[in-house]
């Protein structure tokens, strides 16, 4: 079964991922996949990033990573997989997204990109357009430690990916947040 971790970038998906591979889990890190197998496909200079070929990993995640067991695919750009079986979003609060990746140095730009993202649910749009809404989790990580939010990642595991009335899509609505100048 194929997991991705998504969420903006903050919102604690490579820290979540670090606890769940010492517990035993397979973690694929899609950035650094990407960038050892040669998935990018140029430089988007505005925003100082790759622009990575999302069909070339789907593919190479489908043929290498397949398997009854859990298997999380870590990244920002894991929901767009369509071969994933399971999403589950990480969510925070606009405020607090802004603190964290200020505290990552951050430039002011790329901080209000993303936390405008947050607000507009861009993540969580992109999913519900890919993915049964069935098969995504939310969890807002905004006041839990990553231990938290690992607890709620394992509960997911264990119900089997059923779906859980706190974890369904729809309750976190930080929409207003886009009209407030943080």
């Amino acid at each position: 079964m194929l997991v991705a971790i998504s969420g903006t970038p903050g919102t604690g998906k490579t820290s979540v991922s670090k606890i769940l591979e010492q517990k035993g889990f397979d973690i694929v890190d899609l950035n650094k996949l990407a960038i050892e197998k040669g998935f990018i496909i140029g430089v988007d200079e505005k925003r100082g990033s790759n622009i990575i070929d999302v069909n070339m990993l789907n593919k190479h995640i489908e043929k290498n990573y397949t398997k009854k067991d859990a298997v999380f695919v870590e990244g920002h750009l894991s929901h767009l997989l369509k071969n994933m079986d399971k999403v589950v979003l990480l969510r925070c609060h606009p405020s607090v997204l802004k603190k964290r990746l200020a505290k990552k140095s951050w430039n002011d730009r790329k901080i209000k990109e993303n936390t405008d993202a947050e607000s507009l649910d861009v993540i969580l749009c992109e999913s519900v357009e890919i993915h049964p809404r069935k098969n995504i989790f939310e969890i807002d990580t905004t006041d839990k430690t990553v231990d938290q939010v690992v607890s709620c990642v394992l509960e997911i595991v264990e119900n089997k990916f059923k779906p859980m009335k706190k974890y369904n899509i729809g309750y976190i609505d930080w929409s207003e947040e886009i009209l407030k100048d943080f």
